[in-house]
């Protein structure tokens, strides 16, 4: 058996994840970091000639959606897992906080714009889930408005998928400990003092309420197409 099958495995459709601080540490037994390093070079070697199919088949796409707290990790996944790809066969698309033009439209006007074609592999480092995430915890728009987002995304996702475009979704889990001790670590390291942001503490402060926004999105967007 691969080290990366004795990982956590999805969650189930309709099942609302626990998401506290036991969920985000390793599974017993779980394959130390040398091990899962060596085999992840073998799986960026097949990811890379899967990539070349994909490419050259022009048929189909694939959508890898990152979401995940401040530190978790989303970039570092970018540029590990996907280390060895074409990088013209790549587009990384990370959302912030929409302009004025795209707040002039459907939430997910300026999302569609960015899927990516067929040939291609498309990386959303956050994503459309930000609408019933930080829109939610923030208030920013009423609850009557961002809960009917859920239906809106599942139509969406799976428009994508019957059009071809396979969707793997990813929420990278960490304890509230781990992210204080890596937000530390970016005050601490002038390499990386760049990554802080003072908002990044404000963040922190809602986590009960972002682990509930998690725990619904997770539960309410888990279909059997994507």
């Amino acid at each position: 058996m691969s080290s990366w099958e004795q990982l956590p495995k999805a969650v189930p459709p309709g099942e609302r994840p626990v998401l506290d601080d036991a969920d985000a540490a390793a599974p017993a037994g779980a394959p130390d970091k040398r091990a899962l390093k060596a085999e992840r070079a073998d799986l960026q070697k097949r990811l890379e000639e899967l990539q070349g199919r994909l490419y050259a088949e022009g048929t189909r796409a694939l959508l890898v959606v990152l979401q995940g707290r401040d530190a978790s990790g989303k970039d570092g996944v970018v540029r590990k897992a996907f280390a060895g790809v074409n990088p013209q066969g790549v587009a990384v698309t990370s959302f912030k906080a929409p302009t004025p033009l795209e707040l002039r439209h459907d939430f997910l006007w300026r999302v569609h714009r960015e899927v990516p074609p067929h040939g291609m592999i498309g990386i959303f480092n956050r994503s459309h889930y930000e609408d019933v995430l930080v829109v939610r915890v923030h208030g920013l728009a009423p609850e009557a408005v961002w809960s009917r987002r859920y239906d809106d995304i599942n139509a969406f996702e799976r428009l994508l998928t019957e059009s071809g475009t396979a969707i793997v979704k990813l929420f990278l889990h960490i304890s509230r400990g781990e992210q204080r001790r890596r937000l530390v670590a970016r005050l601490d390291d002038p390499a990386k003092n760049w990554k802080f942001d003072a908002g990044d503490l404000a963040e922190r402060a809602r986590w009960d309420d972002y682990t509930a926004a998690y725990r619904d999105a997770i539960a309410r967007c888990n279909s059997a197409t994507a």
